[in-house]
């Protein structure tokens, strides 16, 4: 059991894999901020045109996509690091593994 512990402490794989994790942490801490601008910028805009913006609802949707995918990452889901290590759009096509 201790050389179990001991071998995965010392896999660089892991600890890259927990660096990254933190990165996306931050990363995702920031774009929830810029999604509660979105959520701010679009209620202003149907309360002043009456409807709602659809560059706003466009960027809203691809900011939670993006959530998604680190959120995604970060449970272990995946294995596909997020943007920019990938393709922005790139979440829509991930292949989720089943249980």
């Amino acid at each position: 059991m201790d050389e179990q512990i001991n071998y995965n402490l010392t896999q660089l794989s892991t600890w890259k894999r927990i660096f990254f994790m933190l990165v996306f942490a931050a990363i995702g801490s920031l774009v929830r901020m810029m999604i509660w601008a979105v959520i701010l910028l679009q209620v202003g805009s149907t309360l002043l045109t009456g409807k709602t913006n659809p560059n706003i609802l466009n960027f809203g949707r691809s900011l939670s996509t993006y959530t998604y995918h680190i959120l995604l990452f970060l449970t272990f889901n995946t294995e596909t690091l997020p943007f920019p290590f990938s393709d922005w759009n790139l979440t829509a096509e991930l292949q989720l593994p089943k249980d």
